[in-house]
C-alpha cells in the first residue's frame, strides 16, 4: 500500500500527538506530585522487565543468522545474565554481554 505525502505526514502527526498524548498522561499530570512507595517500587523493576523483552528475540531467532540459533549469541545472553545475577546492575550485565558477544564474535567468527 502506497500513500501520498499529505497522507504520511497526517500519520506521522497523528503518532507525534499519540506519543505526547501517552507522556503527559504519566508525566504531565503526575510529575509535581509524591508517588506512593508501592507504586515506586514497581516501577524500579521497569528496566529489569523491558530488558529481557527486547533482547530475547534477538538471542532466540536472531535476523542476521536467518531466525537460527546462534552460539555467539547464545553464550553472550549467558554471560549478561551471570554478570546481571552476580552483580544486581543492570549496566554491567549489558557491558558484560555485549563484550562477551564482540569478544566471541572475533573469536569464533
Amino acid at each position: 500500500m502506497s500513500y501520498t505525502d499529505a497522507q504520511l505526514w497526517v500519520i506521522i502527526l497523528a503518532l507525534g500527538v499519540g506519543t505526547f498524548l501517552i507522556r503527559f498522561s504519566f508525566l504531565g499530570v503526575l510529575g509535581n506530585r509524591e508517588l506512593p512507595p508501592w507504586l515506586l517500587r514497581h516501577l524500579r523493576y521497569t528496566a529489569v522487565g523491558i530488558l529481557p523483552a527486547m533482547v530475547t528475540p534477538l538471542v532466540l531467532w536472531p535476523e542476521a543468522t536467518g531466525g537460527t540459533l546462534d552460539p555467539v549469541r547464545m553464550a553472550a545472553a549467558a554471560v549478561g545474565l551471570g554478570v546481571g545475577l552476580w552483580t544486581k546492575n543492570a549496566i554491567w550485565a549489558i557491558v558484560a554481554g555485549m563484550g562477551s558477544f564482540w569478544a566471541l564474535g572475533a573469536l569464533l567468527g
